[in-house]
């Protein structure tokens, strides 16, 4: 295997306190992930507050809660912007979960009752993603609760790949990766093997001290976010050399770049390749896997993003 290239890095800006800016335009910018709604808004083109609430996309949460995690949203950030809900002039939202032009209406709507007077534009969240890592063309891949791939050339040609929820894939994801070790551990249960360390790790992190447990958890009201979090478990294992924990690693960097390669089949272009989520961003055994499978690919232009996607909509306003 070739030595993997060191990815190159996304910074992210200063905030400006934006006391003296004066009248200018409010703009807000919204990442929708699976977990949690991450707001920003800008004044006369300068950040000035940000915040965090629920989940707002309705593939994850209803969509009473979505609304909900709107209001308490735009409430924060207009608290902080000393501002009123009729001086946003513009929304740019990037969600997953968005497919087609219903799908953008629905969402749209529930941002309408925040932002009565401003013009909302709905993207899928792999936009922000690449946006955020400086690039206007490329392919951009989440790897966080679900995952997806998205791309786009100079002239305006784009492909995806995934992004179909967890109930038609999502592999490598947070949520695919803790599912496939508690079903490991069920096999095992099942084979009359006794727990091993990465059995342990599932056990301990979940509060359960045998497998079969683990079926009417999973089977709960626990949801996608609560077993995407679980995944910690495996990275952890296989941080201390359980080898079935580093096979599923393998297996979501494998399933990852077969995504990017979709894209790049489609566009012709391939690269820089962006990766975003909080499970790519946040786990190095992960980004290692990935850059290691993209480099054997001929792929090397990987930027891991360091700054939250959100920030990519200052370039799209």
């Amino acid at each position: 295997m070739s030595e993997t290239p060191a990815p190159s890095v996304a910074h992210p800006p200063a905030v400006d306190s934006g006391a003296d800016a004066g009248p200018a335009p409010l703009v807000i910018g919204l990442d929708i992930g699976g977990s949690k709604t991450h707001g920003a808004l800008w004044r006369g083109g300068r950040l000035v507050a940000e915040a965090k609430a629920g989940s707002a996309n309705v593939q994850n949460v209803t969509p009473d809660d979505a609304a909900a995690s709107l209001r308490a949203l735009f409430r924060d950030l207009l608290a902080d912007a000393a501002a009123g809900a009729d001086e946003v002039s513009r929304v740019i939202a990037g969600s997953g979960g968005v497919d087609t032009p219903a799908d953008a209406d629905r969402l749209r709507a529930l941002i309408a009752a925040s932002a009565p007077r401003a013009a909302v534009d709905v993207v899928h969240d792999t936009r922000l993603i690449l946006a955020a890592g400086g690039a206007h063309t490329g392919i951009a891949v989440i790897a966080g609760t679900g995952s997806v791939a998205w791309g786009t050339t100079s002239d305006g040609r784009e492909a995806r790949s995934g992004g179909w929820g967890y109930l038609l894939g999502d592999e490598g994801s947070g949520y695919w990766v803790a599912r496939e070790a508690v079903r490991r551990a069920l096999h095992r249960y099942d084979t009359g093997q006794a727990p091993d360390a990465l059995d342990a790790a599932v056990l301990a992190l979940n509060g359960v001290d045998t497998p079969t447990e683990l079926i009417g958890l999973f089977h709960s009201g626990a949801g996608r976010t609560y077993w995407a979090a679980q995944s910690r478990a495996v990275f952890d294992a296989a941080r201390d050399g359980a080898p079935d924990a580093a096979a599923i690693l393998d297996r979501a960097a494998a399933d990852l770049t077969r995504l990017v390669l979709d894209v790049a089949s489609v566009i012709g272009v391939p690269g820089p390749v962006v990766l975003g989520g909080g499970l790519a961003m946040h786990q190095p055994a992960l980004q290692e896997r990935l850059g290691a499978r993209l480099a054997e690919e001929g792929i090397t232009d990987l930027v891991i993003l360091h700054e939250d996607p959100v920030m990519g909509v200052r370039f799209l306003m």
